[in-house]
């Protein structure tokens, strides 16, 4: 597993590397001028072409990229345009906030999903898993910025209990949590059933109800245990979407995370903040999706890599 490992981690590199090619390629072609955001909108023309030399702005394209490259392994992304902080510490103060977002959002999601899966799963054919699969379907359908205004405009503002913006108190996790993970507890439900119905026809599973062993050993030792394999691939997908894919969330309850930073960075043609976050929400999805392939053999021994 250690070999699998470095073999994955080594796989990330040329990725990231084409990666950073058509971020860096991407930001720009973005319209303004970087030099003119970073002296000011009232800053004179020599002032302009004073910034444009500081920042490596009047050098070639690939010699731009090599710098951006050069400093990135060095750990420099770079001062923001609009405040001259380093893009580090803008960035560092918006993660913890989208983290506790997406963690609070994943594990409710998850829990839930999974138990109403296996639930229509198990009673596949009557009426519950209709009504499961119904209320699983409506989760998908429902817009989630929808969602988020009728929270905001039933539960917050007439309760007066958790807030409509900002993140103060571990209340305020609430609403835009249960926003963010009704699509996932309803993709979650959805996949867990089709993954345990597969499962469950197994001739392991027949073998093991011909032995007589108890209906709580067969659902949870051998039915749910080779059915989380998938349902693993599909979390980890899904908590790469909750730390990386919450924008429109974030800015309608005026969340201070990274997809709020991204926002306001592109509004105000923040180019290095733009990079830096783009960047790293991919390596974000790659180091999550490297932890559940390694996850594969704590959950099934049986699975090897190679």
């Amino acid at each position: 597993m250690l070999i699998h490992g470095l073999k994955r981690l080594l796989g990330m590199i040329p990725v990231l590397f084409t990666v950073s090619i058509l971020v860096f390629a991407f930001i720009k072609l973005m319209p303004g001028d970087p030099a003119r955001i970073y002296a000011g909108a009232d800053a004179s023309l020599e002032a302009v072409e004073a910034a444009r030399h500081t920042l490596g702005l009047d050098r070639p394209l690939p010699m731009q990229y090599f710098d951006w490259l050069a400093s990135l392994a060095q750990g420099d992304l770079g001062v923001t345009y609009r405040t001259r902080q380093p893009v580090s510490e803008v960035i560092g103060a918006s993660f913890m906030p989208s983290l506790w977002l997406a963690l609070a959002s994943f594990c409710w999601s998850a829990l839930a999903g999974i138990a109403l899966g296996v639930f229509a799963a198990r009673r596949r054919g009557r009426w519950q898993d209709y009504g499961a699969m119904g209320l699983a379907v409506s989760g998908i359908s429902l817009p989630p910025f929808w969602l988020g205004l009728l929270l905001i405009q039933f539960v917050a503002v007439p309760f007066g209990v958790f807030a409509t913006s900002g993140f103060e108190r571990p209340l305020d996790l609430v609403l835009p949590a249960i926003t963010l993970g009704s699509a996932v507890a309803a993709v979650m439900a959805r996949f867990t059933r089709s993954a345990y119905l597969e499962a469950a026809n197994e001739d392991y599973v027949r073998t093991a109800r011909a032995k007589g062993l108890t209906q709580r050993m067969v659902v949870w030792k051998h039915t749910m245990r080779n059915a989380l394999i998938p349902i693993v691939t599909m979390l980890g997908l899904q908590f790469g979407f909750l730390l990386s894919g919450s924008i429109v969330i974030e800015t309608v309850f005026s969340w201070p995370g990274l997809g709020w930073l991204l926002i306001e960075s592109i509004k105000s043609q923040d180019q290095p903040v733009v990079q830096s976050l783009v960047l790293l929400f991919v390596t974000m999805f790659l180091v999550i999706n490297l932890a559940v392939d390694l996850l594969y053999g704590v959950i099934n021994p049986t699975v090897r890599h190679t």
